[in-house]
């Protein structure tokens, strides 16, 4: 019980304040959809529900991947965040079926709602908590880069390094950015069917909400069951390869395998050396680049072997083999 409370000490911060924010937002989306009977209140519950259930098992999932590896794993379990995040879609998948559902037949058979301006601040304030943790969020992958983006700065920085983030981070970001431009879609629908007799708005904010509902659903399986499988992370391979060969000692790459597992990377190099280079000298090569490799962030274990140079060229403009 000790190590476990230990293992969710490490868990995704970012993951863990999403899930009580969902939690919390889907209850008040939940009474007032009871009350209003709004169908595109009704779809962001649904959406909120889905995202805290997901978030939460994510929270679980990157604290176990953290476990140290036993007799019956020796490689440890970096990939369990994969797998549970591949399950995790399921549940957003679900949710998205039964909001484009609902929704369609709310255009079909449209009726109108009450509470309007219920319906309006309870979107309007539970938009502004879902968009204050994808803030949460873009400030962790600006984080995880090296980052220190503030303003809209923090918006850029953020979707061009998001391939760069953590497994969870990267969900939170992407389910919290549907989360709350479905809130936005939501009010538009709800102030539309009000102010006009278009009542099927409501339906179609609904199922546009689905939709992107499986965009995200989508996205994060592919992510995920490449990493359950293992990726070679190219943007760490380059890097890696580009600090070996600044090495004055290293002639070549011969092979240069970067994996990553969960949050972290394995590095697997195999460098070429001039032959007449004495046992003692080689040990103090491996030690050095051991030590430079492990600084990079990210980097859980690196394994370096030799062999003497062939004079072929194998590190050839960042491509290694």
């Amino acid at each position: 019980m000790k190590e476990l409370f230990g293992l969710l000490k490490e868990g995704n911060k970012s993951a863990l304040t999403a899930a009580i924010v969902n939690t919390i937002v889907s209850i008040i989306k939940g009474v007032t959809y009871f009350f209003t009977g709004n169908i595109a209140m009704f779809a962001e519950t649904l959406h909120s529900l889905g995202d805290a259930a997901n978030q939460f098992f994510v929270f679980i999932g990157s604290a176990l991947s953290k476990k140290r590896p036993t007799k019956r794993f020796p490689h440890g379990f970096g990939r369990m965040v994969n797998l549970v995040l591949l399950g995790a879609v399921i549940v957003v998948g679900i949710m998205a079926f039964e909001t484009i559902r609902e929704g369609f037949a709310h255009i079909i058979h449209p009726t109108s709602s009450t509470g309007f301006l219920i319906n309006l601040i309870v979107l309007l304030l539970c938009t502004m908590l879902e968009f204050s943790v994808l803030i949460k969020a873009m400030r962790e992958i600006a984080h995880d880069v090296g980052l220190e983006s503030k303003g809209f700065a923090l918006f850029k920085d953020s979707i061009r390094n998001l391939g760069k983030a953590k497994a969870a981070t990267k969900l939170v970001f992407l389910e919290d950015s549907v989360a709350t431009g479905g809130g936005l879609l939501a009010m538009i629908a709800v102030i539309i069917s009000h102010y006009t007799p278009y009542h099927q708005a409501e339906g179609i904010a609904s199922m546009l909400i689905g939709v992107m509902m499986f965009i995200v659903v989508g996205k994060v399986f592919l992510d995920n069951a490449a990493g359950v499988i293992g990726e070679s992370d190219k943007s760490m391979h380059l890097t890696v390869g580009q600090l070996v060969m600044s090495d004055p000692d290293v002639r070549d790459i011969q092979v240069l395998t970067v994996l990553k597992e969960g949050d972290v990377f394995h590095v697997d190099v195999e460098i070429e050396l001039d032959p007449m280079l004495t046992l003692a000298e080689v040990d103090d090569i491996k030690d050095r680049l051991e030590e430079n490799i492990g600084q990079l962030r990210g980097v859980a274990d690196v394994l370096i072997s030799f062999d003497e140079d062939d004079a072929i060229r194998n590190w050839e403009y960042g491509d290694g083999r």
